[in-house]
C-alpha cells in the first residue's frame, strides 16, 4: 500500500498542491518509520487507515480507473511475451514434410470419401491437430473465388469462398501450411459445382508446432546433428523473408560428401547411428530403398535417379559419392530428415551461421507422440 501511494504521488507531482504533498509525504514517511521499528499489527492497520484516508483526500482519481489498469496489465503482458519470445523461447509451425518423420508439416486428405466424425470423435481428433473442412454447394454454379484467411493476433477467424454467386464462410480454417485451400482441396477457379456437390471436403492434419530455444547459442555454437530453425535471407533461389527448419549435418570448414550407401562423410569419416542425434536418421535398413517420410539417411544425385524418373531431381552439389562440398568459413550446412523431399543444402549449399535463429526444444502441440522434447534428441 504505501508503494501504491508512494508511486500515484511521483506521478501527480505536477498537479498537486504543496499542502498535499507535504501531507502525503509526512504520512508515507510515518509509514516507513514504523516499518523500519517492526510495529505490530494493530500500529500498521492504524496507520494503513490514515494513510488510505490522506490518499483519498489529496490525490486526484483517473477517469475510467478499471480500464486503465486492465489495459495497464495487458501492456505488460503483451511485453513480457515479447521479451520472451526475441530472447528465450519463440514458437514456430513446421508448414511442410522436409523433417518427417522426425517432425510432421501439415498434411490433408480431400475426396468424396472423407466422413466427418461426430462431434464428440471430433473434439477427440482435435487435441490430435485433426480438423475438416466441409461445404456443399447450394445452387449451380462457378467457383468464383476464396478469400485468405482473415486473422486475429496468430489466430485465423474466418475465411469465405464464393461459388454461384454465393458466399460460404468457413468459421476458424485451419492452417494449410505452404499451401492454400484451393491447392489443399484440388479446386481452382471457374470451376462448375452442380447443387450438392461438395465443394471443399477435406481433412487437415496439423504441422506440429514447437518452441525455438532462442538462448542456448548465445553461450555456446551449434552442435552437428541438431535441428535448427534459421532465416534463408542471402541464400540463393530461396525466398528471402522465410524460417527453415533442418537438421545440422556439417559445420565451418569441414569437407562433405553423401555415400552410395546414404551416409554422410566428413572430413573422411563416416557417420552412422551412433553419432549422436543420428541414431533415427540412420536407422533404416540398408536392403530397404530410401522412401518418401521415412528415415532413409541422405541421398544423392545418383542413388535418387535409381528411384525416381532420370531428371526428376537435380542436386549438382552431390551428383555421387565422389563429390565433396567444403562449407566455407562461418558458415553451416543443413539437411532434412525426409531425404527424398526435402529442399535443403543438397541444391543450394552452405549459409552464414549468422541466420541461425536458435534450435528445436519441445512439441506443444498437437499431442501426438511426438509431443515434448524426445523426439528432438534422437
Amino acid at each position: 500500500m504505501r508503494n501504491h501511494v508512494e508511486k500515484l504521488l511521483h506521478h501527480q507531482l505536477d498537479i498537486l498542491t504543496l499542502k498535499a504533498v507535504g501531507e502525503i509525504d509526512l504520512v508515507l514517511r510515518q509509514t516507513n518509520d514504523l516499518l523500519r521499528t517492526w510495529a505490530d499489527k494493530a500500529a500498521l492497520e492504524k496507520q494503513m487507515a490514515t494513510l488510505d484516508e490522506t490518499a483519498n483526500k489529496w490525490l486526484q482519481p483517473y477517469p475510467n480507473a478499471g480500464w486503465r489498469e486492465n489495459v495497464e496489465v495487458l501492456l505488460v503482458a503483451l511485453t513480457v511475451a515479447l521479451g520472451v519470445r526475441t530472447f528465450f523461447l519463440q514458437p514456430f509451425k513446421i508448414p511442410t514434410g522436409s523433417m518427417q518423420p522426425t517432425l510432421y508439416g501439415v498434411t490433408s486428405n480431400a475426396d468424396s470419401t472423407v466422413k466427418i466424425p461426430a462431434a464428440w470423435e471430433r473434439f477427440k481428433e482435435w487435441f490430435h491437430g485433426v480438423s475438416y473442412v466441409h461445404r456443399v454447394a447450394e445452387t449451380d454454379g462457378e467457383l468464383q473465388g476464396v478469400g485468405e484467411p482473415i486473422r486475429f493476433f496468430i489466430f485465423n477467424i474466418k475465411q469465405t469462398l464464393f461459388q454461384g454467386g454465393r458466399a460460404y464462410t468457413i468459421w476458424f480454417p485451419p492452417d494449410y501450411g505452404s499451401s492454400s485451400l484451393k491447392q489443399r482441396a484440388g479446386i481452382h477457379d471457374r470451376q462448375f459445382f452442380h447443387k450438392g456437390d461438395d465443394i471443399v471436403n477435406l481433412r487437415i492434419s496439423a504441422g506440429d508446432h514447437l518452441f525455438v530455444d532462442r538462448m542456448t547459442y548465445n553461450f555456446r555454437p551449434p552442435t552437428r546433428g541438431e535441428i535448427i530453425v534459421f532465416q534463408t535471407k542471402g541464400i540463393d533461389s530461396l525466398p528471402q523473408d522465410q524460417f527453415y527448419i533442418k537438421r545440422l549435418v556439417a559445420l565451418s570448414g569441414e569437407q562433405v560428401q553423401i555415400g552410395d550407401d546414404r551416409h554422410l562423410i566428413i572430413d573422411g569419416k563416416r557417420l552412422d547411428a551412433a553419432t549422436p542425434h543420428f541414431g533415427s536418421v540412420y536407422g533404416f535398413n540398408p536392403g530397404d530403398p530410401p522412401r518418401e517420410s521415412h528415415y532413409s539417411g541422405q541421398v544423392n544425385q545418383k542413388v535418387l535417379e535409381n528411384f525416381l524418373p532420370p531428371g526428376a531431381v537435380f542436386m549438382p552439389l552431390f551428383p555421387n559419392q565422389s563429390a565433396a562440398y567444403e562449407v566455407a568459413k562461418d558458415h553451416l550446412m543443413v539437411m532434412g530428415d525426409n531425404t527424398m523431399n526435402s529442399l535443403d543444402s543438397r541444391y543450394w549449399g552452405d549459409f552464414p551461421s549468422s541466420n541461425v535463429i536458435g534450435r528445436a526444444f519441445f512439441v506443444y502441440w498437437p499431442v501426438t507422440e511426438r509431443f515434448g522434447w524426445g523426439c528432438l534428441d534422437h
